[in-house]
C-alpha cells in the first residue's frame, strides 16, 4: 500500500463559498417543499369544496404537472450542471408517455 496519499485542505474562502452555496440550496429546497404543500392543499380544497368535476380534474392535473416540474428541478437536482444526458432521457420518456396516453385516449373516444 502506498503512503503517498495527498490530503487537500480547503482554504477559508473555499469553505465559506461551499457553506453559502449549501445554505442557498437548502433554502431553495425548503421553499419548494412549502410551495408543493400549498399546491396539495389547493387540490384537496377543490375536492372538499364540492366543485364540478369539470373544474376539479383540470386543476388537479395542472397542479400535478407543476409539482412534477418542481420535484425534478429541485429535489432530483436537474437544475444543476452536468445533468444534460439524464434530462434528455427524462424528457424523451415524458414525450413518449404523453404520445402514448394521447393515442389511447384518441382511440377510446373516436374508436
Amino acid at each position: 500500500m502506498s503512503h503517498d496519499a495527498q490530503v487537500y485542505v480547503r482554504s477559508q474562502t473555499e469553505f465559506e463559498y461551499i457553506k453559502q452555496k449549501r445554505k442557498k440550496d437548502m433554502r431553495n429546497q425548503v421553499t419548494t417543499f412549502a410551495i408543493m404543500i400549498f399546491l396539495t392543499l389547493i387540490a384537496f380544497t377543490t375536492v372538499a369544496a364540492g366543485f364540478s368535476v369539470y373544474l376539479i380534474v383540470p386543476v388537479i392535473l395542472l397542479l400535478a404537472a407543476i409539482q412534477v416540474v418542481l420535484q425534478l428541478y429541485y429535489f432530483m437536482h436537474m437544475s444543476e450542471k452536468n445533468h444534460q444526458v439524464a434530462a434528455f432521457f427524462l424528457y424523451s420518456a415524458c414525450l413518449i408517455a404523453f404520445t402514448f396516453i394521447l393515442t389511447f385516449l384518441t382511440i377510446i373516444w373516436w374508436g
